[in-house]
């Protein structure tokens, strides 16, 4: 081979290998977008850098491939939609604490599930991989819920709480929860309740609250099974 077709060869080849460095970056980039959807732009935001926020994210999937995640069982999936329709009797006569076993309740779920046990940060990072698109349902949930807590939550926060808990249970679960879903049964109302809120008073004796998705409809008698 002549010195020029030598030198004409190798231009070719740093060319090529210059093509794949510039596209490699961006192919990766596409790849994490369609993953994470709008939790890749949450984490590039937090970060304040994209590479550093890109590496993240890759680190999250390398710690998902090594999980045994296992499917429920149809015993043990009735048993979790039993559960939950429990938690929407419940929210009727004590909101609070039905919000708070909603949270116990998809903590178990994603243990279950066989997502290692942690804090809720990890469990974010963890179930982001799969459950991207539920994922900003958990944030509110959780923020809704540390705030009852401290007597800070209405009734209206505790039911968009359900209502957020609920998303994100129907995606872990594989299904609905409840069959025929419709709204989150509005809370009794005392009589202070009717004269400091006249919004939750309509909703309990109308019984047609706005649809909200994935969630199941109120029983006339919260008591009765």
């Amino acid at each position: 081979m002549s010195a020029t077709a030598t030198i004409v060869l190798i231009i070719v080849i740093l060319l090529v290998l210059g093509a794949i460095a510039f596209a490699l970056p961006a192919l990766r980039r596409r790849r994490l977008q369609q993953t994470f959807g709008p939790e890749y732009d949450r984490v590039v935001a937090d970060t304040g850098n994209r590479t550093e926020a890109e590496r993240e994210l890759q680190e999250r999937t390398k710690r998902h491939a090594q999980l045994e995640l296992t499917p429920l069982t149809a015993e043990a999936r009735a048993k979790y939609s039993a559960a939950w329709e429990e938690v929407q009797i419940r929210f009727v006569d004590s909101p609070k604490e039905a919000v708070e076993t909603a949270d116990e309740l998809v903590t178990r779920l994603i243990t279950d599930r066989g997502y290692p046990t942690g804090d809720y940060d990890e469990h974010l990072a963890n179930l982001s991989v799969e459950h991207a698109a539920t994922l900003e349902h958990y944030r509110n949930a959780h923020e809704i819920s540390l705030r009852s807590k401290n007597d800070e939550a209405g009734t209206e926060d505790l039911r968009q709480a359900l209502v957020h808990y609920r998303a994100l249970f129907a995606d872990l679960l594989g299904e609905d929860p409840v069959a025929g879903a419709g709204t989150v049964p509005a809370p009794r109302t005392t009589t202070e309740d009717t004269t400091t809120s006249t919004t939750t008073t309509d909703r309990s004796v109308t019984g047609t609250p706005a649809p909200e998705p994935g969630v199941a409809p109120s029983r006339p008698d919260a008591t009765s099974r």
